[in-house]
C-alpha cells in the first residue's frame, strides 16, 4: 500500500470514531441502545450450547413431536425460513394427528417470517440488523486500526508513539514534539518514517472503507 494510503486511513481513524459513537446512540425501543443490543452476546453462547447437545435435551415433549414429524415428512431441508415453509405446506399427513403438527409447523414458520419483517419501536427488524453489522464491521475496523499501531509500537516505540498522538489522541504537531522532547523538524522527519513502517505493516491488507 502506498503512503498516501496509508495517511488517508490514519486520517480515517477519527471519522471511524463519529460512526461508530452515532450507530452506538441508535435508540430502538424503551431506552434500549443498538450498542447494548450488538454487545448481548448471550444468545450467541446459548446457540453455541445449543448445537453441541442433543435435542431432547432442550426441546419439551410437544416440541420434540414437532422435530420428529418433520423428519418423517421433510425430503430436504433448504436453506431459508421462506423455502422452508413452501416446503412443509406441500407436506399432507398421513393422519389427522400427523397433519394437525404439520399445519402447526406451518404457522410456526409463518410467526417467525413475520417477525422478521415486523417493527421493533418503529424501526424495521432488517433495518435493525442492518444496523448491528455495520457496528461490528466498524469495530472489528477499529480494533486492526488499534492492533496495526501496537505492533508498530511493539518493535518501534517512537515511531509508534508518533502515529498514536496524532491519529488516536489527535494532539498538534507542536504538542507531540513537546511531548517526545524533539525539534519539529524531527518530529516530520519521524514521522515521515513512521508512515512507511505503518504502510508496510498493512500492504497488501485493503483499507479501511467508511
Amino acid at each position: 500500500m502506498s503512503e498516501q494510503l496509508a495517511v488517508s486511513q490514519l486520517q480515517e481513524y477519527k471519522r471511524l470514531l463519529a460512526r461508530i459513537k452515532v450507530l452506538e446512540t441508535y435508540s430502538i425501543t424503551g431506552g434500549l441502545l443498538l450498542s447494548t443490543l450488538c454487545g448481548d452476546d448471550r444468545l450467541q453462547e446459548l446457540h453455541g450450547k445449543l448445537r453441541g447437545m442433543k435435542s431432547y435435551m432442550y426441546l419439551n415433549r410437544h416440541e420434540l413431536e414437532l422435530e420428529q414429524t418433520a423428519h418423517a415428512y421433510l425430503t430436504r431441508y433448504p436453506a431459508g425460513t421462506r423455502a422452508q415453509l413452501a416446503e412443509v405446506k406441500q407436506c399432507v399427513g398421513a393422519d389427522p394427528d400427523d397433519d394437525k403438527l404439520l399445519r402447526e409447523l406451518e404457522q410456526k414458520i409463518q410467526k417467525v417470517i413475520k417477525a422478521r419483517g415486523g417493527e421493533i419501536g418503529g424501526y424495521g427488524l432488517e433495518d435493525i440488523l442492518d444496523r448491528i453489522s455495520q457496528l461490528q464491521n466498524l469495530e472489528s475496523q477499529k480494533k486492526y486500526f488499534l492492533l496495526t499501531l501496537e505492533t508498530l509500537t511493539g518493535y518501534n516505540p517512537k515511531y509508534g508513539r508518533i502515529l498514536y498522538l496524532q491519529y488516536v489522541d489527535f494532539k498538534e504537531p507542536g504538542d507531540i514534539a513537546d511531548e517526545l522532547g524533539i525539534s519539529l523538524p524531527t518530529l516530520y522527519k519521524w514521522r515521515k518514517l513512521a508512515i512507511k513502517e505503518y504502510a508496510g505493516l498493512i500492504d497488501g491488507v485493503l483499507p479501511i472503507k467508511l
